[in-house]
C-alpha cells in the first residue's frame, strides 16, 4: 500500500471515530419515571411522574447535562408491588435507561431493591419511609424516620401533653416498621404498654366506622390521645370523615399524619381535617423565594391556577437537582462514576436552606409540622431549627442502634457494626 493511499485510509478511520463519537457524546440522557399511574396509589404517585416532566423539560431547556438532552421513559406499575419490579427491570434491561426516579410505597421500592441492585442501575426514592435499609444503588431523598416520625411524636408529647398514643397504619412494611421503632421510642419515654394502641388496615379500606369508635373508646380515659397515622393513599379520604361523623375533632384526639399532603387534601371537603397535623420536610406554604419560584413554574406546567405542590415533589427536585450535579462532576452518566460524585452534594431545597447528600445515601431536610387549614394548606406551628441528617439505621431499635451506613471507599459499607468493626454486607434490608 503507498503512503498517500494510506493516509487517506487513516484519516478515513479517525473522521469515522469521530462521527461515532459525536453520535454517542449527543445520545439522550434516558430517565425511567416509575410511579402509579392507576391504582390506589395514583392518588399520590401521579403527581410525581408530572413533577419529573417538568424538571425534565426545564432541564432540556437549559441545554441539558453535557451537552445532552434528557428523555424521560414512563411506565406504570399500576399501585401493583410486584408489577414494579417487573416495570425497573424493563426500564434497565430493555429501554437502558441512566437513572430512575420512583416508587411510593415501602413495599414497591422494596421489590424494585434487587433488581437495581443486580442491573446496578441508579434510584432516587422521594418519600418518607421506616429506614433500616442502606443500598448502594438507592438514594432516599424522603425522610428517615428521625427526621419526620421522632420529631412528631417529640411535638405531640411535649407541646400538646400527650399520654395516650394510638399508632394506625395501612397494612404493609413502612407503617410495621416505623410503629415498631415508635414503640420502642414512646416505652422508652415512660409510656405504659396499655396507653398504646396499634391498628392495620388494608390498602384501599374504606369502612373505618368500628375502628374510629374503638379511638374514640381508647381516647375517653381521662389522658390527651393523639393519632399517629400511617395510613397511605385513598384511604385517608374516608378515615377523616368517619372521624369526624363520629365527633372527633382536632381539639379532642389530634391525628398527625406522615403521608397526607397538599396533593391529598386537593379536591376533598376538609371541612372534616381543620386542625389535624401533618409532619413533612416541606409545605407549600413555606415562605422562600424558592418555593415561590417552584410553585409558578408548576401553576404554569400544568396550567391550573389552583395547582398544588408537596413535600414529594420537593423531594424529586432535590433528588433531581443532585443527580444533575452529581453527573456534571463526574464528566459522565457511568452509573458508578455518579454514585461516587453524588456523596457531598448540595443543592437548594424549597425551604430557604440545601439539602446534601450524606454517605449514608440520605440527606438533610429542615423537619416541619403543619396543621391544616380549611382551604387544603398547612399552617407551620413548629420546626427544627437547622436541618436534620437522615439515618440510615434507627437509634431505638436493638439490632440496629449500633449500624451506620457509609458508602464511601475504603468502608463501602451499608450496615457497618460500630462495635464488633464489622460489615454485615453490601446492603441490609429490615424484614417484613
Amino acid at each position: 500500500m503507498n503512503l498517500k493511499k494510506h493516509v487517506k485510509l487513516g484519516l478515513s478511520a479517525l473522521a469515522l471515530s469521530i462521527s461515532f463519537n459525536s453520535v454517542a457524546a449527543e445520545d439522550p440522557i434516558k430517565v425511567g419515571i416509575l410511579h402509579s399511574l392507576s391504582g390506589t396509589m395514583a392518588i399520590s404517585e401521579s403527581t410525581l411522574k408530572d413533577t419529573m416532566l417538568m424538571l425534565i423539560e426545564k432541564q432540556n431547556a437549559a441545554g441539558g447535562i453535557l451537552g445532552r438532552q434528557l428523555e424521560p421513559v414512563v411506565v406504570d406499575p399500576a399501585s401493583n408491588w410486584p408489577l414494579f419490579a417487573e416495570k425497573a427491570r424493563e426500564l434497565l434491561a430493555q429501554e437502558k435507561v441512566d437513572v430512575i426516579f420512583g416508587n411510593w410505597t415501602s413495599v414497591s421500592r422494596k421489590s424494585v431493591l434487587p433488581v437495581v441492585e443486580e442491573l446496578n442501575g441508579l434510584l432516587f426514592y422521594p418519600v418518607q419511609y421506616e429506614g433500616e435499609e442502606s443500598s448502594e444503588n438507592v438514594f432516599y431523598t424522603g425522610a428517615a424516620p428521625n427526621q419526620q416520625a421522632i420529631p412528631a411524636v417529640n411535638y405531640l408529647m411535649n407541646n400538646i401533653g400527650v399520654e395516650r398514643w394510638v399508632l394506625a397504619g395501612t397494612d404493609y412494611v413502612y407503617p410495621r416498621t416505623t410503629n415498631k421503632i415508635l414503640e420502642t421510642y414512646l416505652k422508652d419515654k415512660g409510656v405504659a404498654a396499655e396507653d398504646i394502641m396499634i391498628n392495620y388496615t388494608p390498602f384501599g379500606h374504606s369502612n373505618w366506622q368500628s375502628i374510629v369508635s374503638d379511638i374514640k373508646q381508647f381516647g375517653s380515659a381521662g389522658k390527651k390521645t393523639a393519632v399517629v397515622s400511617t395510613i397511605n393513599g385513598d384511604a385517608n379520604v374516608p378515615f377523616y370523615r368517619e372521624l369526624a361523623n363520629q365527633g372527633i375533632d382536632a381539639a379532642d384526639i389530634p391525628v398527625v399524619a406522615f403521608s397526607v399532603g397538599e396533593q391529598e387534601l386537593s379536591g376533598i371537603d376538609t371541612a372534616p381535617l381543620v386542625g389535624h397535623l401533618a409532619a413533612w420536610n416541606y409545605f407549600m406554604s413555606v415562605e422562600s423565594d424558592a418555593n415561590y419560584d417552584f410553585i409558578d413554574a408548576w401553576v404554569e406546567y400544568t396550567g391550573k391556577e389552583d395547582a398544588v405542590t408537596n413535600d414529594p415533589m420537593e423531594a424529586h427536585y432535590i433528588g433531581f437537582n443532585m443527580y444533575v450535579e452529581a453527573v456534571k462532576k463526574a464528566g459522565t452518566t457511568d452509573v458508578d462514576a455518579v454514585k461516587d460524585a453524588i456523596i457531598g452534594v448540595s443543592v437548594p431545597n424549597l425551604t430557604g436552606g440545601f439539602a446534601t447528600m450524606m454517605p449514608n445515601h440520605h440527606i438533610t431536610k429542615p423537619v416541619l409540622i403543619g396543621e391544616i387549614q380549611d382551604n387544603g394548606q398547612f399552617s407551620v406551628v413548629w420546626e427544627t431549627p437547622s436541618t436534620v441528617a437522615g439515618d440510615a439505621w434507627s437509634d431505638f431499635l436493638p439490632g440496629s442502634k449500633d449500624l451506620i451506613s457509609d458508602w464511601r471507599k475504603p468502608l463501602f459499607c451499608g450496615n457497618f457494626n460500630v462495635v464488633a468493626g464489622t460489615c454485615g454486607g453490601a446492603a441490609k434490608v429490615a424484614s417484613e
